[in-house]
């Protein structure tokens, strides 16, 4: 059953798609979100991903990590990276915000790859519009590649708003396809892998998976404050008052702001590209940047806002979240192509070879619990930690079979797996 919105009212009560109170006709509760400011929704992280071949130069610039490099007509902090961001090596310009990681780790310094990835910070992207940005990092990219070929974006898209909070059942209430809910609060820093999270004693909240869609929500003043951006931020909430033009002051310092993240995979940026269409010629989008994707943002804040869905009480969205998901708009220096498009993901399957593996893997996969006599839950949930989950869920799903029937299935050929064999054999 699709989940509807409480009814928008005015102070006269009467109907409206602009009302800040929201009455819930079974209840007769009334949510007043008049005192709810929007400050800013922006691109808060841009990853622009390149194919090519490393000029042979550049991997000189990595020979003693740790120095000050000439790259691209700028000065350069060269490093190593660890492995877990799949490159080897770093080119950083903190004061212009781009970090170039170089060298993918699975593919050969001499063979054309998927080698550099740049991640812009949200100074750098507050400073010029998609194009200017776009035509410096295919900038850089034509000095650490030849045959370079552009391969997709991955994008955060980030509302702050003061006169809200999360709620302490938070989690109870978010309905979306994150697989497990763990509170780890307390803990000193972000753990931007887990599919569903709090921390900081309340402070943050996590849904969603790092290879998918993720949506975070965290006390951006804290975050701000622990790393030493404060200024900055008060800088952007303070300029961009003009989203409520009522009131100037909109931005309050003695109150905390909250953030409402959107992060989007690059794999699922491209799934948006081959499946979204547009409504006037029928064609896909297509794009391959984040220029070209910029229109398109404003259609993934709704997307998002309704795969992760705040409940007020079963069927029925939570005031704020009908408010930030009707009501705010992608602050970008673009013209937003939303209501010209038809939003969709295009889903890779995992037919023929690769499907075939899947059930080769599976087949072996109990086996070896068997062997090691694990049990099916704790396999379970090791299987969906795996980086190739995402493939074992899709190839599962376009059979029918959902995670809880995937689960079910794996316990029972287990099960037949220590009746027929035994667990040790």
């Amino acid at each position: 059953m699709a989940v509807k919105d409480l009814l928008r009212v005015d102070r006269e009560f009467k109907k409206t798609p602009t009302g800040r109170l929201f009455f819930d006709s079974m209840t007769a509760r009334i949510t007043d979100l008049s005192n709810v400011r929007i400050l800013a929704c922006s691109v808060d992280t841009v990853r622009q991903l390149y194919r090519g071949l490393i000029r042979p130069e550049i991997m000189c610039l990595f020979e003693k990590p740790g120095t000050i490099v000439d790259f691209a007509g700028q000065r350069w902090h060269s490093g190593r990276v660890s492995k877990d961001s799949g490159y080897q090596y770093k080119l950083q310009n903190a004061d212009l915000g781009i970090i170039l990681l170089v060298k993918n780790f699975n593919a050969k310094l001499e063979n054309i790859g998927p080698h550099l990835k740049i991640e812009v910070s949200p100074h750098a992207i507050d400073t010029f519009s998609p194009e200017r940005l776009q035509e410096r990092l295919d900038y850089y990219a034509s000095h650490v590649l030849t045959n370079v070929e552009r391969n997709q974006c991955a994008v955060h898209l980030a509302l702050d708003l003061q006169g809200w909070q999360p709620p302490a059942d938070l989690v109870a209430r978010m309905h979306c396809r994150a697989r497990a809910a763990r509170d780890i609060s307390g803990i000193k820093e972000i753990q931007w892998t887990l599919e569903s999270a709090t921390y900081g004693k309340g402070q943050s909240y996590l849904f969603g998976s790092a290879g998918g869609v993720q949506l975070g929500i965290y006390n951006k003043t804290e975050q701000a404050r622990a790393i030493d951006k404060l200024d900055y931020w008060e800088g952007i909430w303070k300029r961009r008052d003009s989203f409520d033009e009522t009131d100037p002051d909109n931005y309050n310092p003695e109150q905390d702001v909250w953030r409402v993240e959107l992060r989007y995979h690059h794999s699922i940026i491209q799934q948006f590209a081959s499946g979204s269409v547009d409504l006037h010629t029928g064609a896909a989008i297509e794009t391959n940047s984040y220029a070209a994707f910029a229109p398109h943002l404003d259609g993934l804040w709704r997307y998002g806002l309704r795969q992760f869905k705040l409940l007020a009480r079963p069927g029925y969205f939570e005031p704020i979240w009908t408010l930030i998901r009707d009501d705010v708009r992608v602050d970008l220096p673009v013209d937003s192509l939303v209501d010209e498009t038809e939003y969709k993901r295009q889903y890779k399957t995992s037919r023929g070879f690769s499907g075939k593996n899947v059930e080769l893997f599976l087949g072996n996969f109990v086996s070896l619990l068997a062997r090691e006599r694990v049990g099916a839950r704790k396999a379970f949930y090791r299987l969906k930690d795996w980086e190739c989950w995402p493939v074992i869920r899709d190839h599962y799903a376009a059979k029918g079979m959902d995670e809880d029937g995937l689960y079910k299935h794996i316990k029972g050929i287990l099960e037949e797996r220590h009746i027929r064999w035994g667990r040790a054999v």
